[in-house]
């Protein structure tokens, strides 16, 4: 798989590229150290060096950067639940399949998690001045929308009528393990517990 072509293929022709996708043969393992490794270490980097090396303004707290250790930190964290939980959301895509009328099918269920972040990840580099970082969210509504022409192409042989369904269902399951991992990480992270006012 050649990573760039996949790229710029998922975010300019995303449903021409979905057709592509689905006649590709691809283990689970090769989609994440192919692809998913790679893309989930731009906004892990690119977070670490905003909050440590950039840093932001606060209102009524000044200037604050992360220390470096816990800038680190933050970014394996970052990194590790956020191909986490696109493997979950496989998983979680996969079971629910029978329940619209699909065809189980955990690679091609994984396909959909994956390169539906492709947008979401390399927005991620919006996170090198944390202002923009609000931008991601942005990138993010486009991913619900290469995810949804996933589940149309369809990967996973959805009737039409039941593809705004199993994308509705699916999504909101990963929100809240999204919602939960960033709760966590938040707890981690507080502003009050660590880094430095300037």
């Amino acid at each position: 798989m050649d990573l760039i072509p996949r790229i710029q293929g998922l975010i300019v022709k995303p449903k021409d590229e979905w057709t592509k996708i689905k006649s590709e043969t691809i283990s689970i393992a090769q989609l994440f150290t192919s692809y998913a490794a790679i893309l989930a270490a731009i906004p892990a980097v690119c977070q670490f060096i905003g909050m440590a090396l950039i840093g932001r303004r606060i209102p009524f707290i000044g200037w604050y950067r992360y220390d470096i250790g816990t800038a680190i930190l933050y970014a394996i964290l970052t990194y590790i639940f956020s191909l986490v939980t696109v493997y979950v959301f496989g998983i979680i895509i996969n079971a629910l399949a029978p329940t619209f009328s699909s065809k189980s099918d955990a690679t091609n269920a994984m396909k959909i998690a994956v390169f539906s972040m492709t947008p979401y990840w390399i927005a991620g580099v919006l996170y090198l001045i944390p202002y923009l970082g609000v931008l991601v969210f942005v990138a993010g509504l486009y991913s619900l929308y290469v995810l949804y022409l996933g589940f149309a192409a369809p990967m996973m042989d959805t009737p039409k009528e039941k593809v705004v369904g199993y994308l509705i269902v699916s999504t909101v399951v990963v929100i809240v393990v999204t919602a939960i991992v960033a709760v966590v990480l938040g707890a981690i992270f507080a502003v009050g517990n660590v880094g430095r006012l300037y």
